[in-house]
């Protein structure tokens, strides 16, 4: 378990389950920007989070957030698969699957400044360099705007066909602050450039799976379990496009905080290979039987 969560992971386990508070999870969307490294592999663009950011401080991570309410404005320009069909594939309302998707397209926009819209359903804004695109973030920013209006002014369309679901996470029930995530994967559009604007941020970059596990494993970066199994994920990677086509299997994950030998771990039902596991299966039942206290 990371150190920066342990403290209040083990307050909440020590805490009588009666009286145990369970903060509910907010849906929100996180974006995994990629294209092609220099060795066959791929890069993420990924960022650590700001120190004084109430959730996952200083800890590396991909840009995303929660659904914002307006967010649900049907009014949204749409190219790609429908609501209906993302409905489908993340298992929710075709309302909130929308959300969903409107919330993944804003907030890579708002944050590193990589639109997923164009002009036509086939074509992607190329050059965001013109100082009027940070006017525009920043009117999102503030809520002076919302994405529909942005795009309906701009005469754009979103690519929702842009954005392949990858994973479903939930944040522990022993964080304060939690979120029910959908980690959806797209490659960076041609010409556009991932910045490193966002207030959210203390640094970005882009980064190789390979080196950012290597990162973690000397102790210079944080991850939470989703944004690892996601990293150790794209570490195999060898064909972009093959496998942003190739639909996954996305079954909920929730870590869960379990001690065991006097240390604190987070427990998560995945396969050998990371992929969550429907409710039931979970992998290392014999491992870490009890849910609040190893044996």
């Amino acid at each position: 378990m990371p150190g920066v969560v342990a403290a209040h992971s083990q307050r909440w386990l020590d805490t009588p389950e009666p009286d145990r508070t369970v903060a509910a999870a907010r849906p929100s969307a996180t974006v995994m920007l990629l294209r092609e490294g220099a060795d066959d592999g791929v890069e993420v663009f990924v960022l650590r989070r700001a120190s004084s950011m109430a959730f996952a401080p200083g800890m590396m991570a991909f840009p995303g957030g929660g659904v914002d309410p307006r967010d649900a404005d049907p009014g949204v320009p749409w190219a790609g698969p429908s609501p209906r069909q993302w409905g489908r594939r993340t298992g929710t309302t075709d309302a909130l699957a929308r959300e969903l998707v409107i919330a993944a397209a804003r907030e890579v926009f708002e944050e590193c400044g990589v639109l997923l819209a164009g002009p036509a359903p086939d074509r992607v804004v190329a050059d965001l360099t013109d100082p009027s695109w940070d006017e525009e973030r920043s009117r999102l920013l503030d809520r002076s705007q919302s994405f529909a209006e942005m795009l309906t002014r701009l005469g754009l369309v979103l690519r929702s066909d842009l954005l392949a679901l990858r994973a479903h996470w939930t944040t522990p029930v022993c964080e304060p602050k939690r979120y029910d995530t959908r980690f959806f994967a797209a490659r960076m559009p041609e010409g556009q450039i991932a910045d490193d604007l966002s207030t959210e941020a203390e640094r970005v970059a882009w980064a190789t799976p390979r080196a950012i596990l290597a990162e973690q494993a000397a102790g210079r970066e944080v991850l939470l379990p989703p944004t690892q199994v996601m990293v150790e994920q794209l570490a195999h990677v060898d064909d972009l496009d093959g496998w942003l086509a190739r639909p996954v299997p996305v079954h909920p994950v929730m870590p869960w905080p379990v001690e065991r030998d006097g240390q604190l771990w987070m427990r998560s039902p995945v396969d050998a290979d990371g992929n969550g596991l429907p409710p039931g299966d979970a992998v290392g039942e014999g491992l870490f039987p009890d849910q609040t206290r190893g044996s």
